[in-house]
């Protein structure tokens, strides 16, 4: 399939691989992590501060976005990228997971998913016609077909239905894509935690060689081994000339382990959350500036971290902003985070190109940096 991405890969250490991705609204470095605008809107982050802080392409929802304003609207406005004042490659999710957290109020059979929106109570039905619509209008580079997550654990029997609807679904994305000259369409490769069915779902949507693959049905509340185990197994199976998704992951060592395991995208909340919540991630460890012994500390966040939050203030004046509940303390922690997440993707990329002893390098760092907490 001939599309909008192009994909080349610079170096390799093992199954991990760093190189360009090539997007109709520019270059992606990978691996890469996105941060996360849900509602076309990295919470706090001007599009400019992004740029500078290292980000190549952001994430937005497009479940969210079509209940808020309306894909249509944002069409007529210039599309997502001149909506949210963002010129650089977009990805949307297509409101897959957000079938997945609305279960409890929504109703999958074949046609798709008919559900109650808890921002107005108004009744929705999505669609893999719809959803390839919404992105469509939306502009965005990367779409993902939409698809079934289900909860973990599941029964086999359930997983193999579900996996199959998703393929069916899939290809129905497929023959409803009216510019697949601008936006390119991700296969979800789901099948759970049983190798035959995920190993299957990614030859099946090997050989429909579409634009991109993601892996899905991951980080669902299974534990962290398992997560991995089902990463190490799906990537190799995938084509090794198409760019790797691996959907809402994660922590930094969590992200770490999936590049060794070949996987090039990556997306998550936690750094932004965490900043929001006064969490923030240090070359010496995870802090929580509430802290108290904080209170008179005139160092910066992190000695180590070059960011306008490090350059310009102390950890008592952050933690003084945070108990103060002024607005300047999550961007400035949400800024730091990101910037942590931008420069550890940064060095993966370096180590790759170095060899596996660098990559293994940055691994062991990557698990002292979870494995302590400074106060």
């Amino acid at each position: 399939m001939s599309g909008p991405l192009s994909f080349q890969v610079h170096a390799t250490a093992g199954p991990a691989r760093t190189g360009i991705l090539h997007t109709p609204h520019g270059a992606v470095r990978t691996p890469a992590f996105m941060p996360v605008g849900t509602y076309g809107t990295v919470k706090g982050m001007t599009p400019v501060e992004l740029r500078e802080l290292g980000a190549d392409m952001l994430l937005a929802n497009a479940y969210h976005l079509w209940v808020r304003p309306g894909h249509r609207e944002i069409e007529a406005l210039g599309g997502l990228h001149g909506f949210m004042g963002w010129d650089g490659p977009i990805l949307t999710d297509s409101g897959g997971y957000q079938v997945f957290s609305l279960r409890d109020v929504s109703k999958v059979t074949e046609e798709g998913v008919r559900f109650r929106a808890p921002l107005d109570g108004q009744y929705r039905k999505l669609t893999p016609e719809v959803c390839v619509e919404v992105q469509e209008a939306l502009g965005v580079d990367l779409a993902m077909a939409f698809d079934e997550c289900i909860e973990y654990p599941a029964d086999r029997d359930r997983v193999a239905r579900s996996t199959a609807r998703t393929t069916r679904w899939l290809r129905r994305c497929l023959a409803h894509r009216r510019h697949p000259e601008r936006t390119a369409l991700l296969g979800i490769v789901q099948g759970g935690f049983h190798e035959d069915l995920r190993g299957a779902h990614a030859q099946e949507l090997s050989e429909l060689d579409l634009d991109a693959y993601a892996i899905g049905g991951l980080s669902v509340g299974e534990p962290t081994e398992q997560l991995l185990a089902m990463v190490g197994f799906t990537a190799p199976r995938l084509p090794p000339h198409k760019v790797r998704y691996l959907m809402g992951v994660g922590y930094p060592l969590d992200i770490v382990e999936a590049v060794s395991r070949g996987v090039d995208l990556f997306d998550c909340v936690l750094p932004t959350r965490s900043g929001r919540f006064g969490q923030v991630f240090t070359s010496q460890g995870r802090m929580n500036i509430k802290h108290n012994r904080l209170r008179d500390d005139r160092r910066p966040v992190d000695p180590a971290c070059a960011c306008y939050t490090c350059r310009s203030f102390s950890r008592a004046y952050l933690r003084h902003l945070f108990l103060s509940n002024e607005i300047l303390a999550p961007r400035l922690l949400t800024l730091h985070n990101l910037t942590f997440y931008q420069s550890l993707m940064a060095r993966l990329r370096a180590a790759i190109a170095q060899g596996p002893q660098e990559l293994r390098a940055v691994r062991d760092q990557a698990e002292r940096w979870m494995a302590r907490h400074e106060d």
